[in-house]
């Protein structure tokens, strides 16, 4: 597959196992996870032919590995960013003292105002690093990278859990732990 075609078809399951499965007529468990063979039949059906070789190829080449397979293979899930009702399974994790975010600046005055919050997510999504924030703010344009003082945030009683590709998932940040 090309690059072209593998953006494509992460994108599409982006949408089947984040957001929308009904689109494809597949359902995901209590815990977001569909059967492979299942969505790869769907997802023929739906204009979309894929082979298991080639869902494995985008799994282990997806840059912000946003999908896993079940240890025994069977199984596909989306790994974080959830609009439908599914527990990860996630334990609470204590984060480090700051972790990040990434925004553009037509944002700013409502974040200094209510903070961050997961609007239709389950989770509001943060970054380890400054350079992960660049990327992900980047994509509404002139990235602006918030600090968020998440070791604070912990001691206050807040809880946070950390998706199995990496990023750190939270409630809400109200304004008083953002630094702009």
């Amino acid at each position: 597959m090309n690059e072209k075609q593998t953006k494509s078809i992460s994108k599409f399951m982006s949408l089947v196992l984040r957001h929308q499965p009904e689109t494809i007529g597949i359902t995901l468990d209590e815990n977001g996870w569909t059967d492979v063979e299942e969505l790869l039949t769907r997802m023929s059906q739906h204009k979309h032919p894929i082979t298991l070789a080639q869902l494995q190829e985008v799994v282990e080449t997806n840059d912000k590995k946003r999908f896993a397979f079940s240890e025994d293979g069977t199984k596909i899930r989306a790994s974080q960013g959830h609009s439908v009702d599914v527990s990860l399974g996630l334990d609470p994790v204590t984060p480090p003292e700051y972790l990040y975010h990434g925004t553009v600046a037509r944002f700013l005055d409502s974040i200094k105002k209510e903070g961050l919050q997961k609007m239709s997510r389950q989770h509001l999504h943060l970054s380890k690093d400054r350079e992960t924030a660049v990327n992900v703010g980047s994509r509404r344009g002139a990235p602006y990278i918030l600090t968020i003082r998440t070791g604070q945030m912990h001691r206050d009683g807040f809880l946070f859990y950390l998706s199995d590709n990496g990023v750190w998932l939270t409630d809400h940040v109200p304004p008083a732990y953002i630094e702009i």
